[in-house]
């Protein structure tokens, strides 16, 4: 603090030293290579003006700011959390001189996540790796935790399940936030083990409701939401969609409506129910932004309905526009799907030969859902079953068994 100081304020050793202590003895201070004594330290602060107290005022103020930028990203408050860490980073010159700099690194790599800032997230990731050897037993929890967030953002939720997993177990005392539980839920959502989804996500929906933490709790419901559904507990998916519908509303999260109302559809899919699940899809399509990944999914789900009740002109419309769109996104998924559909709209022998031969294959490679990859196989194994080719049908049978 000392160094930096002097050199702020452009003035030498021996000037600062004059009077109260040699240069070589201040030179083993700046380089924290001696131990000072207060009168020392009291006197060389005086000459720089800078006030003892005032520093100790400003390692409390590090310390609530750190604390409400922590709240920020736990609520959810996008809004507000930019003016936080705007104060912190006009007293970020001071904070290497506090107690708190490790612990301010840590939340930087934070807000980088929250904000979606994934290139400079990393490099502050890199930055805190060669640090941490100089962590407590916290901000080593700190880190890894916020690597797992990272992983989650990056799409490496088996990665991001194993740090979790590891950090349940070894570091209880800390591990025990909604927070925390809502990252257990959402990676095990992701790796479909819809069971362990349900189980942190009702934990983590009651520690956010304890707290009133309204927009974590919307997120919460989408999860258990989607889990339901996954698991096939209708009702408990119905009624969490119901309360999303009516609270979102309420609290104008416009952006998050369009989701709601998709998995909603997905649903009303799921029970059968065509025509209900059309009309959410429907209103999600129209809150949604052409051409992005989102829109595409809907635009291809509300195609697959219209070819499942036989309504062939809406069918492929849509299956041209999902065609036409997947190629400017680049999702080679959703191009193959949509001109599977497309052939098959013209010729079904020759539609069925492109699902075994390049839509499959790739959907098995990539890992996609369970789910979609045996609709598929059912679809196949029936078609070869009418064919009299039961060996091939068999084939897929054994696939979804």
């Amino acid at each position: 603090m000392i160094k930096y100081y002097r050199t702020q304020r452009g003035i030498t050793q021996a000037e600062l030293a004059k009077g109260i202590c040699s240069v070589p003895h201040l030179s083993k201070i700046e380089n924290n290579s001696k131990e000072a004594n207060a009168e020392t330290i009291s006197l060389l602060l005086d000459r720089l003006n800078v006030n003892l107290e005032e520093m100790e005022e400003q390692e409390e103020y590090i310390q609530v700011l750190l604390g409400d930028l922590g709240e920020k990203i736990n609520y959810y408050l996008i809004d507000k959390i930019d003016e936080t860490y705007r104060k912190l980073q006009e007293i970020e010159h001071i904070i290497p001189f506090s107690k708190h700099i490790y612990t301010f690194e840590l939340y930087k790599y934070r807000y980088l996540l929250f904000k979606g800032y994934l290139a400079e997230a990393e490099k502050q990731k890199d930055l805190l790796f060669k640090q941490r050897i100089n962590f407590s037993q916290h901000e080593e929890y700190l880190y890894n935790y916020f690597n797992a967030v990272f992983l989650i953002m990056k799409g490496q939720y088996k990665a991001a399940d194993e740090i979790l997993d590891t950090l349940n177990v070894n570091s209880s005392n800390y591990s025990s936030s909604a927070e925390f539980f809502y990252h257990r839920s959402l990676v095990k959502g992701s790796l479909e083990q819809s069971g362990h989804a349900i189980h942190f996500g009702k934990m983590a929906l009651q520690l956010f409701m304890n707290e009133h933490n309204f927009f974590r709790i919307l997120h919460t419901l989408m999860l258990l939401g989607i889990n339901y559904t996954l698991s096939n507990i209708y009702e408990e998916a119905e009624e969490c969609f119901r309360h999303l519908i009516r609270n979102a509303e309420l609290l104008k999260q416009e952006k998050l409506l369009p989701q709601i109302y998709h998995n909603m559809g997905y649903l009303q899919k799921e029970k059968n129910k065509p025509r209900e699940a059309l009309i959410y899809f429907q209103k999600s399509l129209e809150l949604q932004p052409i051409n992005n990944p989102h829109y595409l999914v809907t635009l291809y789900t509300i195609g697959e309905i219209q070819f499942s009740l036989k309504e062939i002109e809406k069918a492929k419309e849509c299956f041209q526009v999902v065609s036409s769109l997947a190629k400017e996104l680049g999702s080679k998924k959703y191009r193959l799907l949509a001109e599977f559909y497309l052939i098959h709209l013209v010729t079904p022998e020759k539609a069925f030969k492109y699902l075994s031969s390049k839509v499959i294959p790739f959907l098995e490679e990539t890992n996609e859902h369970y789910k979609d990859l045996t609709g598929f196989y059912k679809m196949l194994s029936d078609f070869y079953t009418e064919q009299g080719m039961y060996l091939e049908a068999v084939n897929y049978l054994n696939k979804i068994t």
